[in-house]
């Protein structure tokens, strides 16, 4: 750094601070120090206190924010006239961007004590910083918004993308794993196979594998045909207790397996609803089958059913499927309905469809929210927080209308 021995100090201010008188604009600089800084030279650091307020008056810097592991963010670029690092020494906290110089530069410094007391005597220079600030914010709202409108626009066709390659895959899959299973079923039924008990063994392995990939497959096709073209609903009355019920018989030996009591507590007022009872039957398997998979060995899962009008007043049926489960801190209650979520690590998830914390495809989920707004409901969820110690659960609703 070396000192300027001679700059109009009153111009750069005039340049700065539009409409000062000239006896503001000499107080002014009279508080001032002018400095020269290389190329590259950190004029403003983020995250630390700093007590410098700089104008630049030759040359250009560059104002950056990091985004961590996605690098630095340019904001804005400064030249002649411009101002850096006054918020910083206004809110008293660190500073929120850096500033850095692009080429040599010459500054005009004041240190804060100074800036706070020329604030304090001239509301005109206070006005004109305020001015500029918002002019800034301005400008940076501007540029997030066309960044947000361009992110967005790519995540939609990153999401369309996920959608056509599980349907694909999907498909693709489809056809083989039937020949599969066919092939399995003609061994698992072969007396030959059946008098050797390692053939036999192995036979069911293959039929089991194939049967778990169906599923998933299945489960692909249903988050693929959700996110394509509105669904035809086959509407009839549903009752809900009656639909409750046969999901939880179909897992009931699962639930045991893992000694996890699994009972219905509906309300006697729980209304038939018209829906679409396979959607219906799926969203239900998938929230249940989620709440066992995430309860341990032990543990309890509710289902019940009520009546329940929205804020608007519509009516319709809530559906809660509440488990003694491991819980779920509050940023992921949104994402966990997004397709192939996962919470957690998903590589140290244990196998299986209902073994606890068992891993998976991250569509069942993604099924009831699509199940819900087919049908013009809801789903969400709610919970204290993960905890593996002492099981803070989760409650998990679907609301249908009537």
């Amino acid at each position: 750094m070396d000192t300027v021995k001679s700059f109009d100090k009153v111009s750069l201010l005039r340049l700065a601070f539009n409409g000062l008188e000239e006896n503001e604009l000499r107080a002014m600089a009279a508080l001032t120090e002018l400095r020269i800084y290389p190329a590259g030279h950190i004029l403003c650091r983020e995250g630390e206190y700093e007590e410098t307020f700089y104008i630049l008056a030759e040359g250009s810097a560059v104002i950056t924010k990091s985004l961590g592991e996605e690098g630095e963010k340019v904001l804005r670029a400064a030249g002649a006239g411009d101002l850096i690092g006054e918020m910083a020494l206004i809110q008293n906290a660190p500073r929120a961007a850096t500033a850095k110089t692009m080429t040599e530069c010459t500054v005009l410094e004041m240190e804060k004590r100074d800036f706070e007391e020329t604030l304090q005597r001239s509301p005109r220079i206070a006005l004109n910083i305020i001015r500029i600030t918002l002019d800034r914010l301005r400008e940076n709202d501007a540029r997030m918004i066309a960044d947000l409108q361009k992110s967005n626009k790519v995540l939609r066709q990153l999401d369309r993308n996920k959608t056509e390659f599980i349907d694909v895959v999907a498909h693709e899959l489809r056809t083989p794993i039937t020949v599969m299973k066919g092939y399995a079923d003609l061994l698992n039924a072969s007396p030959d196979v059946s008098r050797h008990p390692y053939l036999a063994a192995a036979t069911e392995g293959i039929l089991s594998g194939a049967e778990r990939i169906h599923s998933i497959v299945n489960t692909m096709l249903d988050v693929a045909r959700m996110d394509g073209e509105p669904q035809t609903l086959r509407l009839a009355p549903i009752l809900l207790k009656q639909a409750i019920l046969e999901t939880i018989n179909g897992l009931k030996k699962a639930a045991s397996e893992r000694n996890i009591e699994l009972t219905l507590a509906p309300e006697p007022d729980t209304p038939l609803i018209r829906g679409d009872p396979a959607l219906i039957h799926k969203a239900l398997r998938h929230l249940i089958i989620n709440a066992i998979k995430y309860t341990p060995d032990g543990g309890r899962v509710v289902v019940s059913a009520r009546e329940a009008k929205t804020e608007k007043g519509a009516d319709g049926a809530l559906i809660e499927v509440r488990d003694t489960g491991i819980g779920l801190d509050a940023e992921h209650h949104e994402l966990v309905f997004e397709k192939f979520y996962q919470a957690g690590q998903a590589l140290i998830h244990s196998s299986g469809t209902t073994s606890f914390k068992g891993g998976g495809p991250g569509l069942g989920l993604a099924i009831v929210r699509g199940a819900a707004k087919a049908h013009g409901g809801k789903c969400w969820v709610e919970s204290k927080g993960h905890d593996e110690v002492n099981f803070p659960g989760c409650s998990f609703y679907l609301w249908l209308p009537g």
